[in-house]
């Protein structure tokens, strides 16, 4: 009986034992993160052991200077309180089937309560972390985070033509969780030395990270990209391997699958990134621009992260003026004539940057925007022209047309007057009356004179398509002329 009882108190060992078991425990869990299972003891609900002997059956001996990892950080003294992290830590590292909820139920319930007590000691920032704990907090978190996701997974990701299925949530999310908030807490702290944690989270480690964006989840991509910015704000030397990664992903979701699951997200970051771009802009950033946020105009599922998209590009004309022409070029450039749900996007994306537009670029792409502007009015689809005929809704986009009324008008007033004489929405030709009329009023010389040029060249096509009508005619009568000889092809009307 005493033999019993001295076998379940709390075995002290040497500190170099209890490394190497932790070692050797870590190692495990990293060979085979899900799988415990097969490696560890389920026990009966029925039983009447206590929750500390259960538990010492499915977590590893994973003490540090003989401190037990359950003990309370309370109870320990300050000087000990790094060491019963870190094994803490070395705990959390064991990982489960949460596919069988009814699996290891009071262990689930010892590992949440030690990512809260950790979570905790984390916010508290009482000590600095010294170098063996943040290794052992990257290494639980990769255990506990990284993963790769299986094919039928990211099958439907992107927001294609599959946007109405149910994204796939990770069973063990509860604790995943935990695990992204210890890992926010963690990097956000004050006394986490960024000299010293940068030889762990190092450019594997967030590569990793990145991985993960693809997860279906949205509550999960929430905590990566929280995670990702307070990295790229605390580690200043990894800025540039970050941007480039990130860059490299939107390249292949472009040119290559146009599936994933987080690009709304990365944008999001970037746009707070782009904030922070110091002046005069860097080539690097400028080829940004051009290479990757103006292709990301292209993909089908440009809906699904179209705002944050929007706000980046904004975001850098706001910076230099000069790049508005560089961006509506390349709008033009990718605009798409085929799909109206698109072409409304674009109109307003169009519409905010117009808002922010200097008259010297503004001037720069008038003709070609106009021109295009002037087809979409023209749309059969009335969500389209009556998003075109919209622009006239701002003034600033007033003014500026107003200043170049004698460039403009030309251009747009064909498709004015063959919307009020054919288009079959009720709401488009009020529309289309409305800024007529303001053209009339804003100068009714160049008005009356764009009307009468529209009426020529329209007589003009009028009388070259009967004489092309007239021809047509004259090879039928010549064919009907001609006798019919062997397999020779019969004209008939």
């Amino acid at each position: 009986m005493l033999k019993q009882i001295l076998s379940k108190l709390p075995r002290k060992s040497s500190k170099l034992d209890s490394e190497e078991s932790t070692r050797s425990n870590s190692s495990r869990s990293l060979d085979s993160p899900r799988a415990n299972g097969r490696s560890h003891r389920t026990h009966s609900s029925g039983g009447s052991v206590s929750k500390r002997a259960s538990s010492s059956a499915v977590f590893p001996a994973s003490m540090v200077s003989g401190i037990e990892p359950l003990v309370p950080f309370k109870d320990v003294p300050s000087a000990e309180k790094l060491n019963l992290f870190v094994s803490k830590l070395s705990l959390c590292c064991v990982t489960f089937d949460f596919t069988d909820p009814g699996k290891n139920i009071a262990d689930k319930d010892v590992k949440r309560k030690t990512l809260v007590e950790l979570v905790d000691f984390v916010a508290c920032g009482s000590m600095k972390f010294s170098e063996p704990a943040i290794l052992a907090m990257c290494r639980m978190c990769a255990i506990n985070l990284f993963r790769v996701f299986p094919p039928n997974y990211r099958a439907n990701g992107g927001g294609g033509e599959n946007d109405d299925d149910e994204p796939m949530f990770d069973p063990a999310w509860p604790h995943m969780q935990l695990v992204y908030e210890l890992l926010l807490k963690f990097i956000s702290s004050l006394s986490l030395d960024a000299k010293v944690a940068k030889k762990y989270i190092d450019h594997s480690f967030i590569s990793r990270l990145l991985e993960l964006f693809d997860s279906e989840d949205p509550r999960e991509r929430d905590c990566l990209k929280a995670i990702l910015h307070r990295i790229y704000g605390k580690f200043m030397v990894h800025r540039p391997y970050i941007r480039k990664s990130i860059n490299n992903i939107f390249y292949q979701f472009v040119f290559e699958t146009e599936k994933h699951n987080g690009i709304a997200e990365l944008l999001e970051i970037f746009g707070s990134v782009i904030c922070g771009f110091a002046l005069p802009l860097k080539e690097e950033h400028k080829m940004f621009l051009w290479r990757v946020l103006i292709p990301l105009h292209k993909p089908k599922s440009i809906g699904v992260y179209f705002q944050q998209l929007s706000y980046c590009v904004t975001q850098f004309i706001d910076k230099e003026p000069k790049l508005a022409t560089i961006v509506m070029r390349g709008l033009l450039k990718y605009w798409p004539a085929t799909n109206s749900q698109k072409e409304v996007m674009f109109l307003g994306e169009v519409e905010e940057i117009l808002e922010v537009i200097n008259m010297v670029e503004f001037q720069r792409i008038m003709v070609p925007l106009f021109w295009r502007i002037g087809c979409c009015i023209n749309s059969l689809h009335f969500q389209v022209a009556e998003r075109a005929l919209f622009l006239w809704n701002n003034d600033h986009i007033v003014n500026l047309i107003a200043h170049n009324r004698q460039v403009i008008l030309p251009i747009i007033f064909p498709s004015l007057d063959r919307n009020v004489q054919s288009h079959w929405n009720p709401a488009v030709i009020n529309l289309t009356h409305n800024i007529r009329k303001m053209f009339l009023e804003m100068d009714e010389k160049l008005f009356i004179s764009c009307h009468n040029h529209y009426k020529e060249e329209e007589a003009v096509l009028s009388l070259a398509a009967e004489k092309r009508k007239d021809a047509w005619k004259q090879l039928e009568h010549a064919a009907s002329l001609r006798p019919v000889i062997g397999n020779t092809a019969v004209l008939v009307s």
